[in-house]
């Protein structure tokens, strides 16, 4: 078991205040030190490159965030997400992490890898960064991925929030299967299960209140049969928590039990199509608490 991270993402702060601080990755990082944990291989993130970032975001998109980056203070671009001076490191230290962890699984340097990174990404589309994230990680290791020559990627996000971006960077790709469950309706308002791309995008969405039984049922009737067709030769989880029921953000009842029970599923998927590979990075998570226990609750479950 691998895992990526890099000082650079603690030191992103967007303002005084805002869910998305420093103390989620503190409290990922914190419960990772416990002895249960300590076989995990640890790494430190590298900088994602341009050629990388280029794969799924504009060229004019990149331009705007190294440009927005500040000296001092805050830059705001849109009324969620804001950049501090140490912002940009953290989102290429964060993109970087999931390539790396790619590379190290293609190269059979492990089968598992999760990477404790911050900011989120999954909402930054191709042309627009937004919902606290600036680049979208797990998309550029997705790229990155298929650069290598790998053909068939899926990605399972079940962060309470539809990973906009990432269904907007793969809509037409019939090498990327994008599977996600969510709340609805809830921010940012996508994810219908209207919408399937190439036939390529799956989504389970979940009405407010909805918990450990509607969750289950819609991962094993709809989401895990479609990832079994697919036979993905690398699995790579957006892994947010913030459908936990202690989470302030959202109105979902997850346990730490349910994201123990998905991961074991995501990893019978991965040893039976995937060699056992999977990827998996930090989305949302907004009570410590759930983060804590949630965190530990699925990473032990990708070392099993």
């Amino acid at each position: 078991m691998l895992l990526y991270t890099h000082p650079a993402c603690l030191a992103h702060d967007p303002g005084t205040g805002h869910p998305e601080s420093p103390a989620r990755l503190r409290a990922v990082l914190e419960t990772l030190d416990d002895p249960r944990f300590a076989a995990i291989e640890r790494s430190e993130a590298p900088r994602a490159t341009r050629e990388q970032l280029g794969r799924v975001h504009g060229a004019a998109m990149i331009d705007r965030i190294f440009a927005s980056a500040p000296c001092e203070g805050h830059a705001q671009l849109d009324p969620d997400t804001a950049m501090s001076p140490d912002s940009l490191q953290a989102a290429l230290r964060a993109a970087g992490a999931v390539c790396a962890a790619v590379d190290a699984l293609i190269d059979g340097a492990g089968t598992r890898a999760f990477c404790a990174v911050r900011p989120p990404g999954h909402h930054a589309t191709r042309d627009t960064a937004m919902g606290f994230c600036l680049f979208n990680s797990i998309a550029i290791g997705a790229a990155q991925a298929l650069a290598r020559g790998i053909e068939r990627v899926a990605i399972v996000d079940f962060d309470v929030h539809h990973g906009n971006g990432t269904q907007d960077i793969f809509w037409n790709d019939p090498h990327v299967l994008y599977a996600s469950t969510h709340q609805s309706p809830l921010y940012p308002g996508t994810g219908a299960r209207s919408e399937t791309g190439a036939g390529n995008v799956v989504n389970a969405p979940l009405p407010p209140g909805a918990g450990s039984a509607q969750f289950r049922s819609a991962m094993s009737g709809i989401i895990l049969p479609r990832l079994a067709e697919f036979r993905p030769q690398l699995l790579m989880i957006s892994a947010g928590f913030d459908a936990h029921r202690l989470d302030p953000l959202a109105s979902l009842n997850f346990d730490n039990d349910d994201y123990a029970w998905v991961t074991r599923e995501l990893v019978d998927v991965a040893n039976a199509h995937a060699q056992g590979r999977i990827v998996s990075s930090l989305e949302g998570g907004y009570s410590l608490a759930a983060l804590r226990e949630s965190t530990a609750a699925h990473v032990a479950a990708l070392m099993e």
